[in-house]
């Protein structure tokens, strides 16, 4: 966990120097001074500010030369919170410990780790004991159709062994058909999986016969059921599609992977 709490600030202290820049190279091309605005009542009134010349009243109907200043004021505070949490985060990255609670079980030798009972479990441990877990699987059809996935689980679909080898290969944990209590009813998502990052369930439904009225008709059932039981959709609920005409896109499965499954 440590490492990608370091990785995601140093992913934003690496945008937060490309703004810097950008910020300092659009100010310096604005003109100097400053603006300053007077609001009495329901009328504001625009004062320049310069070294050179002092104070000068802009007129209302100037309006070019109001939009650049106070585009030029803004675009200066937008720069000077960006500088204090640029700040922060390298102090914040300086300080941060390399190892942390949930690390040290992992990194004890075997002649230790086989007699210490861990308190505070890393990611590996932690991912391996959510995915010993035992659960009773959905039943198949005698006539179904055989899909294996490297992990050498049956899947249901071409789809769905593409979506769980995805998942295999980028290592992330994830259950098959397991089953789940929504409302009074006990459903199976396609695939429950644990994001390491915050430990955090999320569910992936492949909704594989779009161009099928009554799978969709259910499918929109199944999905408010969801959203109603506080998962909702984009926050820990994700679906892929697909149709008779257009098959799933794999690069979505990689993108999900990438943006919210890691």
């Amino acid at each position: 966990m440590a490492n990608y709490l370091k990785e995601h600030m140093n992913k934003r202290c690496a945008l937060l120097t490309r703004t810097i820049t950008e910020l300092q190279k659009k100010i310096n091309c604005l003109p100097d001074g400053s603006i300053h605005v007077d609001q009495r009542e329901n009328k504001a009134y625009y004062h320049q500010y310069d070294a050179k010349s002092g104070e000068k009243y802009i007129r209302k109907t100037d309006q070019d030369t109001i939009s650049t200043y106070l585009q030029k004021d803004y675009l200066q505070k937008v720069l000077k919170a960006a500088q204090n949490e640029h700040a922060a985060l390298l102090k914040m990255l300086a300080l941060y410990p390399d190892i942390l609670a949930e690390d040290v079980y992992d990194q004890l030798p075997d002649s230790r780790k086989q007699f210490a009972t861990p308190i505070v479990l890393g990611d590996e441990e932690y991912a391996r004991q959510w995915l010993e877990k035992t659960y009773t699987h959905k039943g198949f059809p005698s006539d179904a159709p055989v899909y294996i996935t490297i992990k050498g689980e049956r899947v249901r679909s071409k789809s769905e062994m593409i979506i769980a080898d995805r998942l295999f290969a980028n290592g992330i944990p994830y259950k098959y058909e397991c089953p789940m209590k929504i409302g009074n009813a006990i459903i199976h998502p396609d695939f429950t999986i644990l994001r390491m990052s915050d430990r955090q369930i999320l569910y992936h439904e492949h909704c594989g016969m779009m161009d099928n009225a009554d799978y969709t008709d259910e499918l929109v059932y199944r999905v408010n059921e969801y959203n109603h039981a506080g998962i909702l959709v984009g926050d820990r609920l994700f679906l892929t599609f697909e149709s008779s005409k257009t098959p799933l896109d794999v690069r979505v499965v990689d993108q999900l992977i990438n943006t919210h499954y890691r």
